[in-house]
């Protein structure tokens, strides 16, 4: 099956949307499907094609769904072709051929790091957060799924690009599957003060044109259907078991984070104001506790501010935050806004017991009082009474982190790819269904 793979970030983005699709993309290819990813273009990349700046069109009597090894790159392929590693099936590079190197992302992955080719789009950076990157209008996209021969079109938490990538599908008459994975109204709120309707409007608009819509939460699926989405069924994410495992704990990293012996108290992920890790300030004031974050955004000089002596590390991925997970001794998240959370499964098959809001996503992940504690969104001092209880009953602790690994153990990334992949055959043959 050709899919196109249409997403509002892809590595080396670090967050839970660009994550999902680097994983989609290579399940697909390892299943023997020949998926190809559009993207917007990083920062400080070209969307051109370095050999020509031209875009890439099939040669005379070639497969036009894939470039040979010698060709341009497809259209916007940041110069770097793909090329099928010698003696491989070009539509199924080997899974252990450049893996994605951690279950968060890296700054140095390169485009032939992808399990397939990957077209770059023009962007630019979200005004006040650059990280994030919003696609521009390009006919790279419609020559992309022209070129592919797309048979079916995937959109990863459409809003912009997916968006267009929408309208594409409908105009070649392509079935669509729309993937829900930001809960961007939340932000209109969080950033704006306002929009929440507005946002609602564009992602019903986007979503309703599908022909499936795949939520990752029971929340999630609730909050779509109570906004007028059809058509809407649960797909959750997968969780790296391997990566993110009890036995990394390691002692040595654990004394510099915590000279004292302090009880580890972990945040990963964007530090950005729907997060709002500014929530851990009580938790920083308990005795014998020690706050560590991991990540960065916008928010990192204020919350160095707001979270006296906590421990700042900046950007870590791959093996190395595997490694911090397990020396943790528990997880916090505080945003509410998460319509998955995928770091809180990643804490939870690191054998690490997890609190977190009583909002979205964590909902389905923790179960309360058995594998953590659920606590009321944006509330500090729920927050810092659920870690200091657990500080004193290390016991309960180490229940709840033992309890949260065996949930999370069957679910693998190839176990939720193959219900993709169920996702896409009922679909297809309900197009099929409907043409006869």
């Amino acid at each position: 099956m050709r899919v196109v793979i249409v997403t509002e970030s892809f590595p080396p983005d670090v967050n839970g949307v660009a994550h999902c699709t680097m994983q989609t993309a290579r399940h697909l290819a390892a299943r023997g499907h020949e998926p190809l990813v559009i993207a917007p273009a990083t920062a400080g990349a070209t969307a051109t094609s370095r050999s020509s700046g031209t875009a890439w069109r099939p040669s005379t009597g070639s497969d036009p769904a894939r470039p040979s090894a010698a060709s341009a790159p497809y259209p916007g392929a940041s110069g770097i072709p793909w090329e099928p590693p010698t003696g491989s099936d070009p539509a199924r590079p080997p899974a252990s051929s450049t893996p994605y190197p951690g279950a968060s992302g890296t700054p140095d992955v390169f485009e032939s790091a992808a399990p397939c080719p990957v077209v770059r789009v023009p962007s630019l950076p979200l005004p006040g957060y650059s990280q994030v990157r919003v696609a521009l209008p390009s006919r790279r996209l419609m020559a992309a799924l022209t070129a592919h021969r797309a048979e079916l079109v995937h959109l990863a938490g459409p809003f912009v690009l997916g968006a267009r990538g929408m309208a594409a599908a409908a105009r070649l008459g392509l079935p669509a599957v729309a993937v829900y994975q930001t809960d961007l109204a939340g932000y209109a709120r969080t950033y704006l003060g306002a929009g929440e309707n507005t946002a609602w409007r564009r992602m019903r608009a986007v979503h309703s044109a599908a022909d499936r819509t795949l939520a990752p939460s029971t929340a999630a699926v609730r909050d779509l259907t109570e906004h007028g989405v059809e058509r809407v069924r649960l797909w959750p994410r997968g969780v790296d078991t391997v990566r993110f495992r009890p036995g990394l704990r390691d002692e040595a990293l654990r004394h510099r984070l915590a000279p004292g012996g302090e009880k580890i108290i972990g945040y990963v992920g964007r530090l950005a104001p729907e997060k709002h890790v500014e929530l851990l300030a009580g938790a920083c004031r308990l005795p014998g506790v020690r706050v560590v974050v991991v990540g960065d955004g916008p928010s990192g000089a204020s919350l160095r501010a707001a979270l006296p002596g906590a421990v700042f590390l900046g950007r870590t991925t791959g093996e190395d935050l595997a490694r911090l997970f397990a020396s943790l001794d528990m997880f916090v998240h505080t945003g509410p806004y998460e319509t998955f959370c995928q770091t809180v499964q990643e804490a939870m098959a690191s054998g690490v017991p997890v609190i977190a809001p009583a909002a979205g996503g964590p909902l389905d992940l923790v179960d309360h009082g058995r594998t953590g504690l659920l606590v009321p969104p944006h509330d500090a001092d729920a927050v810092r009474a659920a870690v200091g209880a657990l500080v004193a009953d290390p016991a309960r602790a180490a229940a709840y982190g033992r309890a949260g690994r065996l949930m999370v153990e069957g679910r693998t990334w190839e176990a939720v790819g193959d219900q993709l992949l169920d996702h896409y055959d009922e679909v297809l043959r309900g197009r099929t269904a409907v043409a006869a």
